[in-house]
């Protein structure tokens, strides 16, 4: 009864400032934990993992006849290495508990039917933080090979290991983070922040900005990964156009249903009072 009565009073389901930081706080701790079991899996396929990471710069030596070498700057260099590897993977394997987090705690302002939809739209967002990773997988080796033909003839590379897996941990989360842009709009757009027609006048600086992000998450000057990586991205924040657009008009017409439904009401009312006057 009591909840019956709270839902009754407050049917839009508002939360006071400092019950949202604490709903916040909630969900930040339930993804830290996914993270940190995450990474301790990480530490466990830490060998194989690096093992593939360092890959390409093999490559270079046996199919192209490079000398690329990846060394360890400092004694504790490998074991911090070690930890950034294993974070990331966490981060990996931890993204559908942290996506989740993030959905639950947009929900809460949501209608009904809205939640459903966002619910699919989450759905989506875990495969598409992987696709994105597994794209700049797909990336990377050609990304070392055309950034290492900058040597000069005669010249060797001599690779931080230090350097070389941050900028291989750049690649692959930015290519993630990049996929998950266009479900977050849609979580705004849901959450009535963002409207779909806004994003339509705004287009222009979408590709500017995809673009830029692009170039800056895109390792140096290599034009293909950035290609790789705008393509995509585009595509994708399209679709979450058309989807908020859906939504809008959707939204209206649920408006203009509720206006009629109340001018409706507000009709028969009128009409009754004047029958007691007569």
């Amino acid at each position: 009864m009591v909840e019956t009565k709270g839902r009754k009073a407050n049917p839009e389901a508002r939360m006071a400032l400092l019950d949202h930081l604490k709903e916040l706080r909630n969900r930040l701790f339930k993804a830290a934990i996914g993270v940190i079991v995450g990474t301790v899996v990480g530490f466990i396929l830490y060998q194989p993992l690096l093992e593939a990471l360092i890959k390409p710069i093999k490559d270079l030596n046996e199919k192209e006849g490079r000398a690329a070498t990846l060394n360890f700057d400092g004694v504790a260099s490998s074991f911090d290495l070690m930890v950034q590897v294993s974070v990331f993977l966490g981060v990996i394997l931890s993204s559908p508990i942290w996506i989740y987090q993030l959905w639950a705690f947009i929900v809460p302002g949501l209608h009904k039917k809205e939640r459903r939809l966002a619910l699919s739209f989450v759905a989506a967002a875990v495969p598409l933080f992987i696709g994105g990773v597994l794209l700049a997988w797909l990336v990377l080796p050609n990304a070392v090979r055309v950034l290492t033909d900058f040597t000069p003839v005669g010249g060797s590379n001599f690779i931080s290991a230090e350097i070389y897996l941050a900028f291989v941990l750049r690649l692959l989360l930015a290519f993630g983070i990049a996929f998950l842009v266009p479900v977050v709009l849609v979580g705004l757009n849901l959450a009535g922040i963002v409207k779909g027609k806004q994003l339509v006048k705004s287009w222009r600086i979408t590709i500017f900005l995809v673009c830029l992000f692009a170039a800056m998450a895109a390792p140096g000057a290599d034009a293909m990964s950035m290609f790789y990586l705008a393509a995509p991205m585009l595509l994708l924040f399209f679709a979450a156009i058309g989807v908020c657009l859906l939504n809008d008009r959707r939204r209206e017409r649920r408006a203009l249903k509720r206006a009629a439904e109340t001018e409706a009401t507000a009709d028969i009312a009128t009409s009754a009072a004047d029958l007691e006057n007569l």
